[in-house]
């Protein structure tokens, strides 16, 4: 009997995958590798968080199926967090529902709002989630090539609009972006909404790395934009912000109908949150707002010793102003490899683990990811391994 499995086989190999069966056959062979492929955070979630979860946890009642939307508390909660950032009023009742993490959220909503060969509009490369969505539920994936520039984003987006057909449906959008982690500022969002009214694309904005900025940048919110729910929706995860990425919590906020969209497919599909960790979080985005500040210095102080020491052995990286990334163009001497088997070359010779650009679309060949995911110590240690393999491989 065959496995006829139409949506699964839609799916491509999974190129990042490759690197990481590498690592951990070495791994399983003793030998040391610092890992900066996968965005896994290492900081551990605070004690306070961590404290109250185990309080919530020892309440029986709490051990009891949840709400698929999210606990009341927790949907004021982020409205609360939305408000004191951004300036923004959101209706926890109709404009937030908390999902099991963003990836979770996008995927289903996407599911629930996308129909087989309609259209959406991916920048190239992306964090893949973002088109594979799409290409989940039967849609096509119109891409954007992006270099990390603002000017020739908008130019390739008009560009991919007009050799679409049919007439693309929605956009997906990721600013501080994944994986080139390329920023933009409230303008940028402003006329994205102005793009999306005039051509009536709904707009899906992941927003996960946007407490995770630097040197005084600060990431904007797309729904800051006056007419921004009129289009669509922004997703804001716990994970990075809070140090809390194996607790999945996310949240969409935003355009009523898609949330309610969201809302129905969830309530088919889970029970939500375990319900001391809504607590827990909830509590995190009341009370302890400082701990993103000092999330986000940890990065910060990882992304100087990364950069400073690629620069300082002849691998010229420009410092990213916001995520957990950084994005590296492959040294001249060695882009003939392509950057899944130079990643291969980085891991066998100088024993780091990166991601290829390739796993993140056509558009991100030529490039490799660092994830910010072990200490000062560890990653200095790379750049020493990463030095003799580029000076052995000459």
């Amino acid at each position: 009997m065959s496995a006829d499995f139409n949506r699964i086989n839609r799916l491509p190999p999974y190129v990042l995958g490759q690197v990481v069966a590498l690592m951990s056959e070495a791994r399983r062979k003793g030998e040391d590798i610092i890992d900066l492929g996968m965005g896994n955070p290492d900081i551990p979630t605070p004690k306070p968080i961590v404290d109250k979860l185990k309080e919530a946890a020892e309440v029986a009642k709490n051990h009891r199926y949840s709400m698929s939307r999210g606990i009341p508390g927790l949907r004021k909660a982020i409205c609360d967090w939305y408000q004191r950032r951004y300036e923004v009023d959101l209706d926890p009742e109709a404009e937030a529902i908390v999902t099991i993490g963003a990836k979770e959220g996008i995927s289903h909503l996407v599911l629930a709002t996308v129909e087989s060969n309609e259209t959406v509009l991916v920048p190239n490369p992306t964090y893949p989630i973002h088109a594979y969505s799409v290409v989940i539920v039967g849609g096509d994936v119109r891409s954007i090539p992006f270099t990390g520039e603002e000017s020739d984003f908008f130019d390739e987006m008009v560009k991919a609009l007009k050799l679409s057909w049919p007439k693309p449906k929605m956009l997906i959008l990721n600013f501080p972006h994944n994986p080139t982690t390329a920023v933009v500022d409230l303008d940028f969002f402003k006329k994205i909404v102005d793009f999306a009214l005039e051509n009536k694309l709904y707009v899906i904005h992941d927003l996960a790395y946007g407490d995770l900025t630097f040197d005084g940048y600060e990431a904007p919110s797309f729904l800051e934009v006056p007419r921004a729910r009129e289009v669509g929706v922004e997703f804001y995860s716990m994970s990075k912000s809070f140090s809390m990425p194996g607790w999945r919590v996310g949240f969409c906020l935003g355009n009523r109908e898609m949330i309610h969209a969201l809302g129905r497919i969830k309530s088919y599909l889970d029970y939500g949150v375990f319900q001391p960790i809504q607590i827990a979080s909830a509590v995190a985005l009341n009370q302890h707002e400082a701990i993103i500040h000092q999330t986000a210095e940890i990065y910060c102080k990882r992304r100087n010793a990364l950069v400073d020491g690629l620069n300082k052995i002849g691998w010229k990286v420009k410092k990213p102003q916001a995520t957990m990334f950084v994005w590296a163009k492959i040294p001249e001497p060695y882009q003939s490899m392509g950057s899944l088997e130079f990643s291969k070359f980085l891991l066998q010779v100088g024993k780091v683990a990166v991601s290829a650009g390739i796993g993140f679309g056509e558009f991100g060949e030529g490039y490799v990811r660092f994830a910010l995911i072990e200490n000062e110590h560890r990653i200095k240690q790379a750049v020493r391994g990463i030095k003799k393999a580029l000076f052995k491989g000459k």
